[in-house]
């Protein structure tokens, strides 16, 4: 069907021949799980039509002989030989009907042809403003993501719709004189036109919009992810949904346009994955954003770059998602970035964060939030004396902060932190003896941080992750020669801390507000920590939310 060759047989016999598991149709094919990244979300594309492929995640892509050739092995013409030997074996045949999705859907709906941009827009903005964002919704990007609500109206975000009001909403907006034919997400349905809300698909609608700042489509941020149900448990569904209309009659793809935020003759310009991420990211930096629907859709950066370009742009700060460092195809992605700049004549710098923050708008939420904390008290004189956190003789400003208040907050060895036996002793033999026997409370532990060394600019699969993600590296322990030293030095702690507790006193220490003497990265997961005394070496290898014992070779590692 569509095949503009005069071949035996079609990509879709491809497809049966290479037992490629089918997700989806389409109005002009099928998505498929990709066989090259083995990405099981049916992120690649079989076009019927002309028989040619595409993964939206690896980028991978090719005519039906190529897809086949690669992943047998072979030529192109030994493809061609191979599969007219199994159609004439009976093995597939022309006009593919290997799965109860297909056979359901032997002919794609007509399509409409995607509106003009400012059709779109006027149609998508009409129909935000008869649309409300719910009590949870304006929660949750308050809470969660750290916009205001003055944010929140200015970025134009609402809650879909329930499914029976779709109709009503689009014969509203038609009543009204818009157009909807064309624009993402309305099609026909027994000859009516509708929108494609639904339960399955309810959460936050979110804009995205092109340099000009005319919207070009919609996102949906899902209030519950979609997963197959052969998906393994353990695995994340999809949490962000294109608002589409594409296979249904008279409806359209949304495409995937890339998200701009910000000034369009910034100087400097960032760009990472995801719409919410760099209207959030935009906000808390007050940077300018460009965001791209999936970390290797880069294809539309190209004319962007070429426009801000000529429009005083010089710089591009590469922001994707942390696992830029493990994942090869988002590193792959964050690639591409760099080369289209240079192409465009503007430098381009990566920008990397404290890890345990895996994108860049949560890793600046962290920092708003840790400002706004910094003049809580959190701890007492003593423990941050205990730690090694201050010097003995803080404790006069101590004593001076408590008189100076205006209604005393308790007694005064309460408000340090001593016991009424430790603060007698200071008032009866003054501050030298107290100071003693608080130096005997506490002890001082050496202790090394190795760290993944990305010098050789490779991905590493486990790299940030936890012990789980080490184990599905193939790694029973932490490969040594794949480390590097970056810090050696002492931690003062309680005398009754075990290795548990010191070991989370050095997170604490180097995850956040870093000393400066520490060269290294935030101390995150897949970091090493070793503890050593008299009494010998041990290793511990950081997972999510707390230390690992592994066993570690430090002589691989590099220094």
């Amino acid at each position: 069907m569509g095949q503009t060759h005069d071949f035996p047989f079609g990509i879709m016999d491809v497809v049966e021949l290479l037992h490629l598991r089918i997700r989806r149709p389409s109005a002009k094919g099928v998505y498929v799980d990709c066989p090259f990244c083995n990405d099981k979300r049916g992120k690649m594309h079989v076009n019927r039509q002309n028989d040619t492929w595409r993964c939206n995640y690896c980028n991978e892509s090719g005519g039906m002989l190529a897809l086949y050739a690669a992943l047998q092995h072979i030529s192109n013409s030994e493809a061609y030989r191979e599969i007219c030997d199994a159609i004439q074996n009976g093995i597939c045949f022309s006009g593919y009907s290997g799965t109860q999705t297909d056979t359901q859907n032997p002919e794609p709906a007509e399509e409409s042809p995607l509106a003009e941009p400012l059709i779109i827009h006027n149609t998508l903005s009409a129909l935000f403003s008869m649309l409300s964002l719910t009590k949870e919704h304006r929660e949750h990007l308050r809470t969660k993501r750290g916009l205001t609500d003055e944010q929140i109206e200015a970025l134009g975000y609402k809650s879909t719709a329930p499914f029976y009001l779709s109709r009503p909403l689009a014969e509203k907006l038609v009543e009204k004189g818009y157009q909807i034919q064309g624009v993402p997400g309305f099609y026909q349905k027994d000859g009516r036109w509708t929108i494609r809300f639904s339960t399955r698909t309810a959460g936050i609608l979110i804009p995205v919009r092109g340099i000009d700042g005319l919207i070009r489509g919609c996102q949906i941020r899902l209030d519950v992810p979609l997963k197959n149900d052969d998906d393994d448990p353990d695995k994340d569904g999809a949490k962000y949904i294109w608002l589409s209309s594409a296979g249904k009659p008279k409806g359209t793809s949304s495409g995937s346009p890339l998200h701009f935020v910000g000034d369009p003759c910034a100087g400097v310009v960032y760009v990472t994955e995801g719409i919410l991420k760099a209207d959030v990211s935009h906000y808390l930096m007050n940077r300018t954003f460009a965001a791209m629907a999936g970390a290797n859709n880069t294809a539309q950066l190209d004319p962007l770059f070429a426009f801000l370009a000529q429009n005083g742009t010089h710089t591009i700060i590469e922001a994707q998602d942390m696992d830029k460092y493990r994942n090869a195809m988002v590193s792959k992605g964050a690639s591409k970035i760099y080369l289209l700049a240079k192409k465009h004549g503007m430098e381009c710098r990566r920008l990397t964060w404290n890890p345990n923050y895996k994108g860049i708008d949560d890793w600046q939420l962290a920092l708003k939030r840790q400002k706004e904390a910094k003049e809580d008290r959190v701890t007492n004189f003593k423990q941050r004396f205990i730690y090694g956190l201050c010097a003995f003789d803080a404790i006069d400003d101590e004593v001076e902060t408590w008189h100076e208040k205006a209604e005393c907050e308790g007694e005064l060895h309460e408000y340090l932190g001593l016991t009424e036996e430790e603060y007698a002793l200071g008032i009866q033999s003054g501050y030298t003896e107290l100071e003693k026997l608080l130096l005997s409370q506490r002890q001082e532990k050496s202790f090394r941080i190795y760290q993944l060394d990305f010098s050789d600019g490779a991905a590493k699969p486990f790299a940030f992750g936890g012990i789980k993600e080490l184990h599905k590296a193939n790694y029973e322990q932490p490969p040594a020669a794949e480390y590097r030293l970056v810090y050696d030095g002492t931690c003062i702690c309680r005398k009754e801390d075990d290795d548990t507790a010191v070991l989370e006193q050095i997170f604490k220490r180097y995850s956040q507000c870093l000393p400066k003497d520490y060269t290294g990265r935030s101390l995150s997961p897949s970091d090493v920590v070793e503890l050593y005394d008299d009494c010998g070496r041990r290793y511990f290898y950081r997972d999510d939310h707390s230390f690992c014992p592994v066993k570690f070779s430090p002589m691989l590692a590099k220094r």
